[in-house]
């Protein structure tokens, strides 16, 4: 079977309808981790003293990561495969996806990792005096890749109401 046998094969129903529960699954899984974080995590984050604040943020880093590393990796691998064996709208829908959860992979590597490793230090040091800034920083890039991880979710469940039209 030549490779473009292949790529043909995987445009069936039933390979589609997989690879787009999958990204479906792991856009939502993502997107509603996000959104928890944003709600309710940092709204907590807000209402006690800071240390405690800085405690348990470090502490919710070091536990998450592995898990939300995860929903980002198979949401990007998902879209994409979706993107690749799509076509029409789909192949669109896909592609912006798999754009928006690598730019919640982005955001986080390089807005809240960094700053997540200075809470670390504050954690069992001292806290500088522009921390609020700081913090208030570690909120928008959050913000900003629940809102990827968001829309993410929503072009998959675009693409699985499209499908379900045709």
């Amino acid at each position: 079977m030549t490779s473009q046998e292949q790529v043909q094969k995987m445009k069936n129903p039933v390979a589609h309808q997989l690879l787009a529960g999958l990204a479906l699954l792991s856009t939502g899984l993502l997107a509603g981790t996000f959104v928890y974080g944003a709600v309710n995590l940092v709204a907590a984050f807000n209402d006690v003293p800071l240390q405690t604040r800085l405690t348990f943020h470090t502490s919710l880093m070091r536990m998450n990561g592995i898990v939300v590393q995860t929903f980002m990796g198979t949401a990007i691998i998902s879209a994409i495969l979706l993107c690749i064996f799509s076509r029409g709208a789909d192949r669109y829908l896909a592609l912006a996806a798999s754009v928006l959860a690598s730019a919640a992979l982005l955001i986080t590597r390089f807005g809240n990792v960094p700053i997540n490793r200075k809470i670390r230090e504050w954690s069992t040091g001292a806290i500088p005096s522009n921390h609020a800034t700081i913090l208030e920083r570690w909120e928008m890039f959050n913000n900003m890749r629940t809102a990827a991880g968001v829309l993410a979710f929503i072009c998959v469940i675009a693409i699985v109401l499209l499908r379900q039209k045709a």
